[in-house]
């Protein structure tokens, strides 16, 4: 069998709903259930026989270690972290105890697997993101897997400490660590405190669309399938020790994003005047990277992978995926995620 940290997330549960309709292998998710957990992201295989769920935190060292023992995974894909930027600039101690401690505690769980002498085959996948890297000006190169580590938030130090200590327990402990650094992820199941969530969720209720600064930062966007598939890629033929840079080959500016997404509904969901007149410029996130962008080469030569769904369609079958889902919308955005949005964007409050 295999675990999975962070599984009823965003981009957990869809690794877990694609390996379990992919694959025969039995898969146990670990998750706290935390404000971007949602159960009901994987209520259509809670009862498969291929899946166990274990409500934990991975802060919790002894029990960790205790859920290793017991399961004896052959392969662990963490996700667990927690993710947003701004988040991480009001509450950066959190960002340390999950991203770093939890990780850290992990590593330390599988290492007791391996000594234990369970461990033949064993690998400790860590999912990190392409922030670490820091920012890129408009003319430099992609992100190489080479790029020195340059994080400019207390999210992107949280998650290159994690880095490092991954790398750690490969040179030091000799445990079969890979990680993955990905680009900005979107699609269905997205928690609407980022980008192509919250514009959906708030131009269906006529409020304001946020766009930090100018809206030219730039990000690649990767389809949440298409990196699930480049996990299941390097868990099969990743090489331990090895890092992997996963992008989407779909370098846009923020503001190109929101009005593409107006552009949408306009389409699918038209109203009295066009959604683009709803975006409102608000002051700009402290320390806010310019660009980041993906060079794939290393993982398309070595492990055959490469993104496979193209922007446009990705984000149409995303907003339809919203319009058609807004019961799984109202059960995540709650009273506080809708004090969150208050203090986040109090121009909005009244919106």
């Amino acid at each position: 069998m295999i675990f999975v940290t962070g599984g009823c997330g965003f981009i957990g549960s869809c690794f877990v709903l694609d390996w379990l309709a992919a694959e025969k292998e039995p898969l146990v998710n670990i998750d706290a259930l935390t404000y971007a957990g949602h159960l009901g992201n994987l209520q259509a295989v809670a009862r498969h026989p291929n899946y166990t769920f274990v409500h934990a935190d991975i802060r919790d060292a002894a029990l960790m270690r205790d859920l290793m023992l017991q399961h004896k995974p052959r392969a662990i894909v963490h996700f667990a972290a927690e993710s947003h930027v701004d988040r991480s600039i009001a509450a950066p101690l959190e960002f340390v105890e999950t991203n770093v401690m939890g990780t850290v505690n992990l590593l330390k769980a599988a290492q007791a697997l391996a000594e234990s002498g369970d461990e033949a085959g064993f690998r400790f996948v860590h999912v990190s993101t392409d922030e670490v890297f820091g920012s890129l000006e408009t003319s430099d190169p992609a992100f190489r897997e080479s790029n020195r580590y340059e994080p400019n938030s207390p999210y992107s130090a949280s998650k290159a400490a994690s880095d490092h200590f991954v790398r750690a327990w490969f040179h030091t402990f000799g445990l079969a660590t890979i990680t993955t650094n990905c680009s900005n992820n979107y699609g269905p199941r997205q928690f609407p405190e980022k980008l192509i969530p919250l514009v959906i969720h708030n131009a269906l209720r006529g409020q304001r669309l946020p766009v930090y600064g100018d809206g030219k930062q730039v990000r690649d966007w990767l389809h949440v399938s298409d990196h699930c598939a480049a996990l299941r890629a390097v868990l099969a033929r990743g090489q331990p020790g090895e890092t992997y840079n996963i992008g989407g080959r779909s370098e846009l500016a923020n503001i190109d994003v929101v009005r593409s997404i107006c552009a949408t509904l306009d389409e699918l969901r038209p109203r009295a005047t066009p959604h683009a007149d709803l975006i409102e410029y608000v002051t700009d996130r402290r320390g806010h990277d310019r660009r980041y962008a993906i060079d794939d080469t290393k993982i398309a030569t070595q492990l055959g992978w490469q993104p496979a769904i193209r922007f446009d369609a990705g984000l149409r079958s995303t907003v339809q995926w919203y319009l058609d889902h807004q019961d799984w919308v109202e059960s995540v955005t709650s009273g506080a995620y809708r004090t969150w949005v208050e203090q986040q964007y109090p121009s909005m409050r009244h919106s």
